[in-house]
């Protein structure tokens, strides 16, 4: 049997909803035939009543639990069967009021889309923010998993330099600086004979640039008043509409938008997340930095150029040298397909400063031809960085074959553990939504629960198949047994 509600549109189903698609098109084509066969479900239900009421006989009418209705409380019935529906009510649909919705969207939906602004962007192309924006609305898996797993590596990134001070434990915190603001690029490093990586790593020279790209990136993305302001108007909006949807549940039996609030709030801990996070991901202030670094880039027994891009460490790499578009693309979202990569790249970054930091542990110089000078902070001393190409080489090479390193290690637990979280996320406020409509009459499963399950499920299997498509596209890379190109 079918449940009909007394009021509104919210959730009524009727078996003509499956040949919704095919009644649409007609809609549009024959207007004026279709305008007569529009139902008034109050009205009808109504008349459903009235009839009852003069024949005696309730086996029409139905209380929302299925129950029979007795002669008594004809008025108090709240459902028809599915046959008096078809009798008397006919297979149309409800008019559309165009108040109502107005009403309706302003308050549960549009503070959402007003919050969708306060989303980090900076991608090089408007095309590549606007596909940001709808792949973030469109799969709030893929968004959340981006974050939290932008989160997990910035976490490892910060404990696996811990146990390193080379050379100085404040130029050891702005190299890890550096390498989480760059999370969003797909970062490369080409250690090898020509020192240009190593260069960076042991020769005091670079500590300027160092710092010079650090306090070019320190611009981020962060707390403003329209953030702020655009959050609580969220909030509020969303706790006003959920209590006046309860004042007077008896004159409000629908689901008055509180399917769509609740289906919409994963956008909240999205947008605060990224807000706390404050990524680097600008694409022209970061290449801004990387040239503006690159003035005082120093690489052993080379003279100085200034114009020349560092050939160590590369922030924008092209063809070949990236997995897929997606990685070369900076807004946040895009993160599930570099995090592979960076973390990997991160990883053997560690490794030089962790050979290095060993060297320093024994009191050995670059320059082996010199004694060792001490410093009562524990820093090492400038003069022991120095040396030529092939000392500042051999100091910092990492014990570990760099072209066995495929995976960074924990780099799995973290992706599952996003996803575990994302999922949480997806499915706590898609499901609180297809609870509030199925249990809203008409209960059950109907055209607004399903709605909202297809929504969630088209979701999940589109961020697992992106995921996918990162890992099969990161492990096909041609150059991917090279350390060359890390």
């Amino acid at each position: 049997m079918l449940l009909v509600p007394t009021l509104g549109e919210y959730n009524s189903t009727v078996p003509a909803v499956y040949d919704l698609t095919v009644y649409s098109v007609i809609l549009l084509i024959f207007p004026e035939s279709t305008e007569s066969q529009i139902v008034n479900w109050t009205q009808c239900l109504a008349d459903v009543q009235n009839n009852a009421s003069l024949t005696n006989n309730t086996s029409s009418l139905r209380f929302n639990d299925g129950s029979n209705v007795p002669v008594a409380n004809i008025t108090n019935a709240t459902a028809i069967t599915i046959n008096a529906c078809y009798d008397v009510c006919g297979r149309g649909q409800e008019p559309f009021d165009w108040s109502l919705f107005s009403q309706e969207f302003a308050a549960w939906l549009l503070p959402y889309l007003a919050l969708i602004s306060q989303l980090p962007f900076g991608a090089r192309s408007m095309v590549d923010n606007f596909m940001s924006a709808l792949l973030t609305v469109g799969s709030p898996t893929l968004a959340g998993y981006s974050l939290i797993l932008n989160l997990l590596d910035a976490r490892w990134l910060n404990d696996r330099f811990r146990r390193t001070h080379y050379p100085t434990l404040s130029l050891r915190n702005t190299v890890v600086r550096v390498l989480s603001s760059l999370q969003q690029v797909p970062l490369r490093i080409h250690p090898g004979d020509a020192a240009s990586f190593e260069s960076l790593v042991v020769l005091p020279e670079n500590d300027r640039w160092w710092s010079t790209f650090y306090e070019s990136l320190h611009h981020t993305h962060t707390w403003s008043i329209a953030s702020a302001m655009s959050i609580t108007w969220v909030v509020v909006a969303y706790l006003l509409t959920v209590a006046d949807s309860l004042s007077n549940v008896a004159d409000h039996i629908n689901a008055s938008g509180q399917g769509t609030g609740s289906v919409w709030l994963w956008l909240l801990p999205i947008v605060v997340g990224w807000l706390v996070l404050a990524p680097t991901c600008d694409y022209a202030r970061i290449n801004h930095a990387y040239n503006r670094a690159n003035e005082f880039i120093t690489i052993a027994d080379t003279p100085r150029n200034s114009i020349k891009p560092c050939p160590g460490l590369e922030v924008d790499p092209m063809g070949d040298d990236i997995s897929s578009p997606d990685e070369a693309r900076t807004p946040p979202l895009f993160y599930y397909s570099r995090a592979l990569s960076w973390s990997r790249t991160v990883y053997i970054i560690s490794l030089f400063y962790d050979a290095a930091w060993w060297q320093a542990q024994d009191n050995r110089p670059v320059n082996t031809d010199f004694q060792w000078k001490t410093v009562e902070n524990g820093d090492v001393h400038d003069d022991n960085r120095r040396g030529s190409r092939v000392q500042v080489v051999g100091y910092c090479q990492p014990r570990q074959n760099l072209d066995k390193i495929r995976w960074a290690p924990g780099v799995f637990s973290r992706m599952i553990l996003a996803s575990l979280v994302t999922l949480a996320m997806q499915w706590g406020t898609t499901g609180a939504a297809v609870l509030t409509v199925w249990f809203t009459p008409t209960t059950t499963l109907g055209c607004r629960s399903l709605a909202y399950l297809i929504y969630g499920a088209v979701a999940t299997v589109a961020w697992s198949l992106f995921v996918l498509s990162s890992l099969l596209a990161y492990y096909a890379r041609p150059d991917f047994g090279s350390a060359i190109l890390a």
